[in-house]
């Protein structure tokens, strides 16, 4: 579905992501762990064509898309949930849903996702007229990650779903996840919480400092003691 090939990413003079290569499987989720500023953004990023990288291959089902605008992405198959959100606070739920689905003409499909994503995400329904803006942060993500949904993607790509979020609501965010992909989507997940992503993951990759420094699956990972004493505090 996605491979990254040997890419690198220059902020000025600073080195953000060294040469990483790896490759996510059609149907995988498979995360990026590593701590703050290991370039686990800046790899998304890269990827949805937010920032440009340096050098290096990215390619969507055989496609390259290394130098591609990002809202050229979107009709390709590939949605964004961003870090913090960035939902249209000034917007109702609704009409956030609504531009979601910018690349769909059809007006039916359109109304039938919305209906789904209610089903999916009830409390979205609840305040389908309220401003995002002013929904709680957990409801905020709900709403960034049905907004993405609406594009009906193959692939896509989440920075930090659970930041943020009371105890309980990661829980439901992470259980949100495992249904999408099991409705078929493949996921690229960077995540803090690195205990909860490994427990999902098909496939982990660890970068420090711009570098994958470890990869293999999930369950592997979680039991690596490298991996316990630098992210699961062990």
């Amino acid at each position: 579905m996605l491979k990254v090939e040997k890419l690198n990413v220059y902020y000025g003079n600073i080195h953000a992501l060294k040469e990483i290569s790896f490759e996510v499987q059609k149907g995988e989720i498979v995360t990026l762990i590593g701590a703050n500023g290991a370039g686990k953004t800046s790899t998304l990023q890269a990827i949805s064509g937010m920032i440009k990288a340096s050098s290096g291959a990215i390619t969507l089902k055989g496609k390259p898309i290394t130098y591609e605008e990002a809202h050229k992405l979107v009709p390709l198959g590939m949605a964004h949930v961003p870090e913090g959100r960035r939902v249209f606070a000034q917007m109702s739920v609704e009409e956030n849903l609504e531009l979601g689905a910018y690349t769909i003409k059809d007006k039916k499909q359109i109304a039938s996702d919305i209906e789904k994503m209610y089903k999916r995400f009830p409390r979205l329904k609840e305040r389908r007229k309220q401003l995002a803006g002013t929904m709680s942060g957990g409801e905020q993500q709900m709403l960034a990650m049905a907004r993405a949904l609406m594009s009906r993607p193959e692939m896509i790509l989440m920075d930090e779903p659970s930041m943020g979020l009371a105890p309980i609501l990661v829980q439901e965010i992470f259980e949100i996840i495992k249904e999408i992909n099991a409705d078929g989507t493949t996921v690229l997940l960077v995540e803090q919480n690195a205990n909860r992503a490994l427990q999902i993951a098909h496939r982990a990759y660890v970068l420090e400092t711009g570098e994958i420094v470890l990869s293999g699956e999930g369950k592997d990972l979680l039991s690596n003691e490298q991996v316990k004493k630098a992210y699961l505090g062990a």
